[in-house]
């Protein structure tokens, strides 16, 4: 599966974008894998979404191989 960071997601990870491998999972297991890859974003977890192929993902969402999560940082603007 394909995941994006975005703002200082990139800055924390040093990359826009990665790729992971693994079965279908929930939200944690997805998380433990990201973390495993790049721990810096755990202080951080409590307040990034998960997207899901361009929709924001249900607590409950199952992601698989074929799927584009993107992590979205919270965002302010006017």
């Amino acid at each position: 599966m394909r995941i994006l960071f975005f703002a200082q997601l990139k800055d924390i990870t040093r990359c826009a974008e990665m790729q992971l491998t693994c079965a279908e999972t929930d939200a944690d297991g997805l998380w433990r894998a990201v973390l495993a890859a790049h721990p810096g974003l755990e202080p951080h977890r409590g307040s990034i979404r998960l997207a899901k192929n361009a929709e924001y993902a249900a607590p409950d969402a199952r992601f698989t191989e074929a799927d584009e999560i993107a992590l979205i940082p919270p965002v302010s603007g006017g």
